[in-house]
């Protein structure tokens, strides 16, 4: 496994994440969960992503008495608040950064977090209050660094341009060979500021594993039938984008890769992104997976691949 510098900090990550959305504490039961993070430190994984809102709470609960045993400068932990925890509880406002902070280094049982990020930008917040709040959180040694996940280019650059206050040093986006609206504006922002990416559904909700079939149902026990968990899958799920993904195949057995290796090894390609985040039910998952990281791949195969996805989408 090797790691990437996390923006202009001195965290290193491991190229390859491990995240808890819609899995640990929600879908995936705690042995089950447990297996997956054991396999995540095995095969090197160091960095550890969650939220408040997985599972209200349920996640960072899972993840507080699972990694208790651990040495806390074993692994790098982050998570997140924005979105609703309660019907009065939401946002980037001074009083919730306080709240929820506590309330999550409570669930995670420990002092402090290594990234501390908003999940969204909050419109309801002057962005000085937001950007206050969190630098005294960080001054407070309860966070060491600060992170934004899928806020507007403008927004970025307001944050990055205001003094006085704690920066920022990671992004974190949806981006994949199937989504990649960042590399627009975010991505060229991010690099020139010391700020990286920490990458959200690299492998488009399980889509480029190239396991959901065109023109067959999904299988058993896959994140498609899940009730909690399939709803996002619905605008992956075309018969032109199922088709392109099995038109990798081949591409990725030159690359010398499954395709879940070679949809990750081509996030990776990109400079500026520090690490991709998997979610994972099975831990041969995670070990198929991390081996992702370090991988070689001549890029005319990336380009090909790129432009499969851009007849599909036409």
């Amino acid at each position: 496994m090797q790691t990437r510098r996390l923006g202009d900090s001195d965290l290193h990550v491991s190229e390859i994440s491990l995240g808890s959305w819609l899995t640990y504490g929600v879908g995936v039961e705690a042995d089950k969960a447990r297996a997956c993070l054991d396999a995540a430190f095995e095969a090197g994984i160091n960095f550890i992503d969650t939220a408040n809102v997985y599972g209200q709470g349920a996640a960072e609960s899972f993840l507080g008495d699972a990694l208790a045993d651990r040495p806390r400068d074993s692994y790098v932990l982050a998570t997140k608040l924005f979105f609703p925890m309660s019907d009065t509880d939401r946002g980037l406002s001074r009083e919730q950064v306080r709240k929820q902070l506590d309330a999550s280094l409570a669930r995670l049982r420990t002092d402090y977090v290594d990234l501390y990020q908003c999940h969204r930008y909050d419109e309801h917040t002057p962005l000085e209050e937001t950007m206050e709040a969190l630098s005294e959180a960080v001054r407070s040694g309860k966070v060491r660094y600060l992170g934004f996940s899928e806020w507007p280019a403008d927004r970025i650059q307001a944050a990055i341009d205001m003094g006085g206050v704690e920066k920022f040093i990671s992004s974190q986006p949806q981006y994949s060979l199937l989504h990649r609206d960042p590399e627009n504006e975010v991505i060229p922002l991010s690099a020139a500021n010391g700020i990286s990416q920490i990458v959200w559904s690299p492998l488009g909700q399980g889509v480029l594993t190239g396991k959901y079939k065109p023109g067959e149902a999904p299988a058993a026990g896959t994140r498609a039938t899940s009730e909690e968990m399939g709803g996002y899958l619905n605008d992956l799920m075309t018969t032109a984008i199922l088709e392109a993904v099995q038109q990798f195949r081949p591409i990725a057995e030159e690359a010398g890769l499954s395709l879940s290796q070679f949809a990750l090894a081509w996030v990776l390609r990109e400079p500026n992104v520090a690490s991709a985040i998997i979610g994972a039910s099975r831990p041969e998952q995670v070990h198929e997976n991390a081996a992702a990281s370090g991988a070689k791949v001549d890029p005319a195969l990336f380009a090909r691949a790129e432009q499969i996805v851009r007849q599909a989408k036409t």
